[in-house]
């Protein structure tokens, strides 16, 4: 089976369907992880205040079984098949045929196509491995930033030691460009922090965004936060005024930029030294 893999059509199809499936538990991750967390800091502050933390039944990414949020129904294995059920049910609960969100498909497709992207572009090869687990990231970081502005320490540090392992071996840049990377995609945003909270007083973004662009440094080197900063800002300026004039957003409501840093984070996996030379010429 191994030798087949090689074949890069072969390596693109079983990874872009590798990545359906794997889609189906980001949505498990993205629906529960914030909750768990939410729990465990309530715990936390009851442990803090001498007070017993509040019972509750067990909840984790396996417990329990997933179920219809309208009627409770459970979903079967052959309800759950990325895509294909959701197409095979019209996009409804089989028990009360309540609409299931789009996103729940959404979020499987995008992941294997990105999965699929990934080994095309790099071929079979640790390179491959490392950047299809990086889109996963970026795709459970976006989507638990929009639904909570939250981007968790549980997947961005973790992602960030990550890149760093990878490139003891110069898997997408040398070490010591990692390294680097690391430290400049933090200290960058930290700054930026810094400056906008004395000048106006406000909180312009969360410390996630400074580890989030800290993990992005650490796989793709220094070179590439450039082109990562000046991506995400242009489309988050452009989404956060078009939501201003057409949706009536208002000014003072938060816009999440962990998805703008994600997506340019993946751009800049597939054309990060091409776009990088545009900044800093060889």
């Amino acid at each position: 089976m191994i030798e087949y893999l090689h074949d890069p059509i072969v390596f693109t199809v079983v990874c872009g369907l590798v990545g359906l499936c794997v889609g189906s538990f980001l949505n498990v991750v993205i629906h529960r992880l914030p909750k768990m967390l939410e729990a465990q800091w309530q715990a936390e502050a009851a442990e803090m205040r001498g007070e017993e933390p509040p019972a509750a039944p067990r909840f984790n990414l396996a417990t329990p079984r997933s179920r219809c949020p309208h009627c409770g129904h459970v979903i079967t294995s052959l309800e759950n098949i990325p895509l294909v059920s959701y197409i095979a049910l019209g996009g409804k609960c089989s028990h009360c045929k309540a609409r299931i969100s789009p996103r729940y498909p959404i979020v499987e497709l995008v992941t294997g196509l990105l999965s699929a992207a990934v080994a095309w572009h790099f071929g079979y090869g640790w390179a491959a491995a490392g950047g299809i687990v990086f889109v996963w990231a970026m795709v459970a970081l976006t989507f638990i930033d929009l639904d909570t502005f939250l981007l968790p320490d549980n997947i961005t540090l973790p992602l960030l030691w990550l890149g760093l392992l990878l490139n003891l071996w110069d898997t997408f840049v040398p070490l010591q460009t990692a390294v680097i990377g690391a430290m400049a995609g933090y200290l960058s945003l930290w700054s930026i922090y810094w400056l906008f909270k004395i000048v106006t007083g406000k909180e312009g973004m969360g410390y996630g965004d400074f580890k989030l662009l800290g993990a992005i440094g650490a796989w793709l080197g220094w070179q590439t936060l450039p082109v990562v900063i000046l991506l995400s800002s242009v489309v988050g300026a452009v989404v956060g005024i078009s939501l201003i004039v057409f949706r009536k957003h208002g000014r003072e409501v938060p816009i999440p930029f962990g998805p703008y840093l994600a997506a340019a984070g993946v751009l800049a996996l597939f054309f990060g030294s091409s776009l990088a030379r545009l900044f800093i010429p060889a």
